[in-house]
């Protein structure tokens, strides 16, 4: 081997055992640019999502009176094709009626059978249920579409008073308090513990989470519970001032309210909204 040979050899020994001491440098030095580049390139998108992050109350608001809005017109639109059944159940009714008459007179002369009679009283009563069925449906409409306009007036007067933190709106029917904690139904163990720490004796939960009223309500009640308390007694006092003090938002009915409340009850959670 030549000189020329062993020193081309040398030097390359000698080049890649200095990049092997460089290579750690190197490669710093390659991930700090990537870094930076990376953060100069998520610094816009931040940017956005902040930007954003102000719009989705806005948002939430126009949303939730569209929901009222949908809400009170499918229910009238159901009231209007309840009218059209009523009118002809009660076409049916009279018909029955008529029937019933002939079928008596025709039992009187020995023309038919007691059964055939029953036959004919049994389609009268028939028709007669279907008529009130369809009543107490309407019945039932009205009185969602009162609670939705009043549910609609509530959320207008609190969205007035969400600058304020922790306000709360009292009514003769309920208490509402926007509490500004970001309420979840997992930390239901806390009001447990105050209660049974306070009475000696659980606390009395009625619906955890989505029941089947709900359900039949259309009511969005997944992040909530209900206590079987009455809101003006010591206990429901001593757990509404509980409530308050950590920033919990509730809802305290006094009485029922058709298509919101069966009864006196406390909500614990933001207000369940409709499907």
């Amino acid at each position: 081997m030549n000189r020329l040979t062993l020193y081309r050899k040398g030097a390359a020994t000698s080049t890649n055992s200095q990049f092997e001491i460089l290579r750690p440098y190197t490669e710093f030095g390659r991930a700090t640019a990537l870094l930076v580049v990376f953060l100069l390139l998520l610094s816009p998108i931040a940017a956005g999502q902040k930007k954003r992050a102000v719009q989705p109350r806005n948002q939430s608001a126009s949303e939730l009176a569209k929901l009222h809005d949908d809400f009170i017109r499918a229910t009238r639109d159901y009231k209007t094709s309840l009218e059209k059944l009523i009118a002809s159940y009660q076409r049916s009714v009279e018909k029955a009626e008529a029937r019933l008459v002939e079928s008596k007179e025709l039992f009187k002369r020995g023309l038919i059978s007691k059964a055939q009679l029953q036959e004919s009283e049994t389609g009268l009563a028939n028709a007669n249920d279907k008529v009130n069925e369809s009543r107490q449906q309407m019945a039932t409409a009205d009185a969602q579409i009162a609670a939705a306009l009043v549910e609609a007036q509530a959320e207008a007067q609190l969205a007035k008073l969400r600058i304020k933190r922790g306000s709360l709106v009292s009514t003769t029917s309920y208490i509402r308090y926007n509490g500004a904690a970001n309420w979840l139904l997992s930390e239901t163990w806390k009001i447990q513990r105050f209660f049974f720490d306070t009475f000696k004796k659980p606390l009395p939960i009625a619906v955890f989470g989505q029941g089947a009223i709900h359900d039949r309500w259309r009511l969005d009640h997944r992040n909530a519970l209900d206590i079987s308390l009455y809101p003006d007694g010591v206990e429901g006092q001593a757990l509404l001032n509980f409530l308050r003090s950590n920033g919990i938002p509730f809802l305290a009915f006094r009485g029922a309210i058709p298509g919101t409340a069966t009864g006196p009850h406390i909500h614990i959670g933001r207000a369940s909204h409709r499907f």
